[in-house]
């Protein structure tokens, strides 16, 4: 499923088309990230720091009895992420049941996601995938 929680990549410059600009000189976010459905803000500019790191997250859609059904969930190996390294320094974010030794994050208004993931091994690394959240 995801990588061990001790795996990572030095960060460099996102892949994401346009996701340069995202990212100040000190490799920390310059604009607010926020939830692509209902807009509420997750992290203010500045709170969190680029990273590369290959994880799985499922699919945002809704499940179906036929993915219930399936032993693989629906899902993407993404790579670009924001790190928060103090879950207090979100401003909405919330947090699945455990699976396994992870917590998907989601959007603590409107309830989509996984936006993100937590290895509960690590205490100080929480990933939101760039893919899954817009910028402002």
């Amino acid at each position: 499923m995801a990588a061990p929680c001790a795996e990572m990549e030095p960060a460099a410059a996102p892949r994401s088309p346009g996701a340069g600009e995202l990212v100040c000189a000190r490799g920390r976010n310059r604009k607010a990230v926020l939830c692509q459905r209902c807009r509420s803000r997750v992290l203010l500019p500045g709170a969190a720091t680029f990273a590369r790191r290959e994880l799985f997250l499922p699919s945002m859609k809704k499940k179906t009895t036929a993915l219930l059904a399936s032993n693989s969930p629906d899902g993407d190996m993404l790579q670009d992420h924001w790190l928060v390294d103090d879950m207090f320094s979100f401003e909405n974010i919330g947090f699945t049941k455990d699976v396994g030794n992870v917590k998907f994050l989601i959007c603590a208004d409107c309830e989509i996601g996984p936006i993100g993931w937590h290895c509960l091994d690590d205490k100080k690394s929480f990933y939101i995938a760039l893919d899954r959240v817009s910028h402002e």
